[in-house]
């Protein structure tokens, strides 16, 4: 069995790391520390974490502040609260003053699971990927969460992490490398390319496998930049599948099937598909059972693939 991981415990024992070898290093919470594991760096370092309470939008003003005095400041809450409830702050404070402010959510998609529909946010892609100057990462695992949590800390400029509840099967091992704007070809195929970040990363492997056996070779690329997306790989999967399927844990507008398909209308047009959640709130419910009634499983991206072969010239 596939070893699973928890991305959002991952991030909470990479901070302590990065606390140790950066003093600059400070985190910031919204109450939630013992959920979004930044506990573990209030515990290392109690002087450089911050607890502002129930009130994330002052957490994004204190983070601000403290990034242009020199610091980099981690703001964790979960990722309803992070975008919808903090976005004039972040448009603002963060996006347009170009602060070096790292905003990483947990909790995000369908996967928070029976706390329902108010806490699961399928539109913090769209919201974030909108204000420029926004780095965005969504990763597919513990492994790439520990790379990207390290990334973002060395990049100048403001980032958005988006991590999960529960956890995710590993689909790297420890000799990876995480690269801000670098795709990851994960298996290599001919005839379509399914493009995939965070939690439907795994599944799309799963379903690559079942197409495999069908005599369907299929490109499975992690995609865990959103933003700034890597083009060239989008571009190079389009000229040699033909075929293109999104798989995400997001609304099908705005997140990483509106960005592919952009530029792919753009530069080269082909038959797409999209595996998203399709313009509906989330309920409560198990997570396992929230991704199957949603069409966020292997079999959906399996019958979507079958389908946009079906639409090649």
């Amino acid at each position: 069995m596939t070893e699973e991981v928890a991305p959002r415990e991952v991030y909470g024992k990479t901070l302590v790391e990065l606390g140790r070898e950066n003093k600059n290093i400070v985190v910031l919470d919204a109450d939630l520390s013992p959920s979004t594991m930044t506990g573990y760096f209030k515990k290392e370092f109690p002087q450089r974490f911050i607890e502002v309470g129930i009130a994330e939008q002052n957490m994004i003003g204190i983070a601000c502040g403290l990034a242009a005095n020199g610091k980099i400041p981690f703001a964790s809450t979960f990722a309803v609260f992070a975008t919808s409830r903090c976005f004039d702050q972040i448009r603002v404070s963060v996006a347009q003053a170009k602060l070096n402010v790292k905003i990483v959510s947990t909790h995000s998609g369908l996967t928070v699971g029976e706390d329902g529909a108010s806490h699961q946010a399928l539109e913090d892609l769209a919201l974030i990927c909108s204000l420029p100057g926004f780095t965005v990462i969504v990763p597919a695992d513990g492994i790439e969460t520990a790379g990207a949590i390290r990334a973002v800390a060395a990049h100048h400029g403001p980032c958005y992490v988006r991590l999960i509840r529960g956890k995710l099967p590993l689909v790297f091992d420890n000799a990876y490398r995480f690269e801000i704007g670098k795709a990851v070809t994960m298996k290599q195929g001919t005839d379509a390319a399914i493009m995939a970040i965070g939690t439907m990363v795994a599944p799309a492997l799963e379903a690559a496998a079942v197409l495999a056996q069908e005599g369907i070779s299929c490109r499975v690329l992690n995609m865990s930049t959103l933003k700034p997306i890597d083009e060239a790989a989008v571009l190079k999967a389009a000229a040699e599948t033909g075929a293109i399927v999104t798989a995400e844990e997001h609304q099908e507008h705005g997140g990483l099937g509106s960005t592919v398909a952009r530029i792919t209308a753009k530069h080269k047009p082909v038959p797409m598909g999209f595996v998203a959640v399709k313009d509906k709130f989330g309920m409560s419910g198990k997570p396992a059972e929230l991704l199957e009634r949603y069409g966020l499983t292997s079999k959906e991206i399996a019958i979507a693939v079958r389908e946009a072969i079906k639409r090649k010239l």
